[in-house]
């Protein structure tokens, strides 16, 4: 018997079937602290810092970008150059990741990853990157790279704990967004 929670849990590509359990996941988190942003001429810096009372963030519906409503018969796969993962734990999904991948810079980007907060801390979403990783590879990437919130301090702790390190900053990414007020931190780390 095994102790690992993450390998009791099914990993597969999604399937159009999967998409409004994706949808139904609960992403929100709660922290008690966040990542202050400091800027001078040369460049920026980062500070933790508490927060009190802890933050409790919910995150808005996804919104469909090109307004397809009638893509339900379609894999999830997302053709060549794209994937979503879903990770499910008795049948019920707790945890997916879509990915892209761009040939032009060998970049694969994690436009979305998401563990149900009952399944965090037990290896699922290193489990869903890991197979991200293997699609970058498949891919010919050089290496995979994702954006989080400066108010998400859990993601970023378990981003750098599965290898990634900062590299860059968007002060406006969020303007005129329910996160305004936000900045948003570029991740990388190799594939290999």
């Amino acid at each position: 018997m095994t102790t690992d929670h993450a390998l009791a849990v099914e990993y597969r590509t999604a399937r159009a079937g999967d998409r409004e359990a994706m949808e139904a996941l609960d992403g929100s988190f709660h922290t008690g602290t966040v990542f202050e942003v400091t800027r001078s001429e040369a460049g920026f810096a980062l500070r933790e810092v508490p927060v009190d009372p802890p933050l409790h963030k919910v995150f808005p519906p996804a919104q469909d970008d090109e307004g397809d409503e009638d893509d339900e018969d379609e894999d999830e796969d997302g053709g060549e150059h794209s994937r979503t993962f879903v990770a499910l734990d008795a049948g019920t999904l707790c945890g997916f990741a879509a990915v892209t991948y761009a040939p032009w810079n060998r970049r694969l980007t994690v436009e979305d990853i998401e563990v149900a907060p009952t399944h965090r801390g037990r290896g699922v979403g290193r489990a869903l990157m890991e197979l991200a990783a293997g699609f970058a590879r498949e891919r010919g990437a050089a290496h995979l790279w994702l954006e989080v919130s400066t108010v998400n301090a859990p993601a970023v702790h378990a981003y750098r704990r599965m290898g990634f390190t900062l590299c860059g900053l968007d002060t406006a990414l969020y303007d005129g967004t329910p996160a305004a007020g936000e900045q948003a931190l570029f991740m990388s780390r190799p594939c290999g």
